[in-house]
C-alpha cells in the first residue's frame, strides 16, 4: 500500500497535473519572480509560473506569441563577458568587490572558489548552504561562490534561484553580484536596465536573508539593530528597512553557530558589473537595493497562495501547449488575470491578455494610474457614460471629474468650430 501524500507531495502533483503529462517544469528564476512581485494581483502568471508552466510555447499555442525575451546574439555576449569577467579565479571581479565595497579588507590576493556542483536543484541549495556555512564560520578570507543555487518560498511553493555569484567577505558578510551585458557609458548605465537589475538582485538577497535566517544567522537589519557599524559610505541602519518590512533573522545573540564568531550580514549593495563604454572591459558600480529589496518582499508576501489558486481552477484544467486551442484558450481564461501596459516588457502572455482586455473594454488596458483614478469604474462604456451624465454618482470625484473634462472638451470643439 503506497504511503499517503503530504501536503507538499499533493501541491506538487496538482502543479504537474496542470502543466500536462510529461511536460518538464520550467524553473523560476529572479526575472520572473521580479516580474511576478511587479503584479501580485495576477492570479494567472503566478499559477502558471509556480506550476512551471512554459509561457512562451503557451502563448504561441494561443495564438499570441510573444516578443518578449533576450537574443541568441544577447545570451552569446552576456555568457563571454561573464566568463571574462571571473577568470582566474575570479580575481578581477573579487578586486571590483573590494575596490566597491570593502576597502577597508585585506586585498583578495587568494580566494576560495569551492566546487557547487551537485545533482538537482534541491542537492545544489544543499551544497551552497554548506558552502556558505563554512565561509562564514571561519572568517578572514575571501570566498567566491560561482552561480550558487538559492531557495525562496513564494506563495508557498519554493523557487530555485542562480545568481551570478555570491562573495563572502573576509568579515563573513554576503555581497551578490550581478554580471550584465549592457554598457556603463561615462560611469552611468540606462536607468531602467540598471532598475530591472537591481530588483532583480532583491530577489537574490531575499533568498540570501532566509538562508541566513536557517543558518541561524542576522541579516544586515537586525544586525544594524544590534550595534552592528553600518557599511562604510552608507546611511546609518539604525531603523528598520523602508517599507515596514520586518527582518527575517531571530532575536538574540550576534553569533553565529555558537562559535563566537561575528554576526554575518547579507549586504543591502550589491555589486552590478558591465562592460566599461564600448569595450570588453569589466567596470562596477555599488547599487543600494534597499528599496527594492522592501517593496519586492511586501509584494511576493501579497500573492495569493498557489494551492489556493490551484483549489479554485475547474477539474481537468491543463495548460499543455499540446492541447486544442479551443480547450486551451478555456483553461487559461479559467484562470482571472490582471492586465497592465507593463506586462509588455515583462511577461510573455501579455499580448494575449492585452487583447482579451480590449475586448472587454477594461480600463486597465489603459495603465495602472488611470485605472486608479477611476475608482469604481471598471470598463471604458462606464467611463464614457459617466462623461456623457448617463450613467454614475455626480458626488463621485471621478464621474465629477469626467463630466467636467467632457463640458470642457465639448466648449474646445465649439470654439474651434466658430
Amino acid at each position: 500500500m503506497p504511503p499517503p501524500r503530504t501536503r507538499g507531495t499533493a501541491l506538487r502533483h496538482r502543479l504537474a497535473e496542470l502543466r500536462g503529462p510529461d511536460v518538464p517544469a520550467k524553473a523560476l528564476d529572479a526575472r520572473a519572480l521580479a516580474a511576478l512581485a511587479a503584479n501580485p494581483g495576477c492570479a494567472r502568471r503566478a499559477i502558471l509560473d509556480g506550476a512551471g508552466v512554459n509561457k512562451a510555447a503557451l502563448a504561441s499555442a494561443l495564438g499570441s506569441p510573444s516578443a518578449f525575451g533576450q537574443s541568441q546574439f544577447a545570451l552569446t555576449r552576456g555568457n563571454a563577458f561573464e566568463a571574462k569577467v571571473k577568470a582566474d579565479g575570479g580575481a578581477e571581479l573579487l578586486r571590483l568587490v573590494h575596490e566597491k565595497l570593502d576597502r577597508s579588507a585585506e586585498p583578495p590576493v587568494e580566494a576560495r572558489v569551492p566546487d557547487l556542483t551537485a545533482t538537482g536543484p534541491r542537492g545544489r541549495t544543499a551544497r551552497t548552504e554548506l558552502e556558505l556555512r563554512e565561509a562564514t564560520a571561519h572568517p578572514g578570507a575571501w570566498t567566491l561562490l560561482d552561480h550558487p543555487m538559492l531557495a525562496l518560498d513564494v506563495a508557498g511553493s519554493p523557487a530555485f534561484l542562480e545568481p551570478d555569484a555570491v562573495v563572502v567577505h573576509p568579515d563573513g558578510s554576503w555581497t551578490v553580484v550581478e554580471i550584465k551585458s549592457f554598457p556603463l557609458l561615462d560611469g552611468s548605465a540606462d536607468p531602467a536596465k540598471v532598475g530591472a537589475a537591481a530588483r532583480q538582485a532583491a530577489v537574490y538577497v531575499l533568498a540570501l536573508e532566509e538562508l541566513a535566517a536557517r543558518l541561524g544567522v542576522e541579516p544586515e537589519w537586525a544586525a544594524a539593530r544590534l550595534g552592528a557599524e553600518p557599511e562604510e559610505g552608507t546611511a546609518p541602519l539604525g531603523a528598520e528597512p523602508e517599507g515596514g518590512t520586518a527582518p527575517l533573522g531571530a532575536e538574540g545573540d550576534a553569533r553565529a553557530d555558537g562559535a563566537g564568531v561575528p554576526v554575518p550580514r547579507v549586504r543591502h549593495r550589491v555589486l552590478l558589473v558591465c562592460p566599461r563604454d564600448f569595450s570588453n572591459l569589466p567596470a562596477a558600480s555599488a547599487v543600494d537595493i534597499r528599496k527594492q529589496r522592501a517593496v519586492t518582499a511586501r509584494q511576493l508576501a501579497r500573492l495569493t497562495r498557489i494551492e489556493d489558486i490551484a483549489d479554485a481552477l475547474p477539474e481537468g484544467t491543463c495548460f499543455s501547449p499540446e492541447l486544442p486551442a479551443e480547450a486551451l484558450t478555456a483553461a487559461v481564461e479559467s484562470v482571472p488575470a490582471t492586465y497592465a501596459p507593463e506586462c509588455l516588457s515583462a511577461c510573455e502572455l501579455a499580448f494575449h491578455c492585452r487583447t482579451r482586455s480590449r475586448r472587454e473594454g477594461a480600463v486597465t488596458s489603459l495603465g495602472r494610474p488611470v485605472r486608479a483614478e477611476l475608482g469604481g469604474l471598471t470598463t471604458v462604456e462606464d467611463v464614457l457614460a459617466a462623461a456623457r451624465g448617463e450613467a454614475g454618482d455626480p458626488d463621485d470625484p471621478a464621474v465629477a471629474a469626467l463630466r467636467r473634462a467632457a463640458a470642457l472638451r465639448a466648449e474646445a470643439l465649439e470654439a474651434a468650430c466658430r
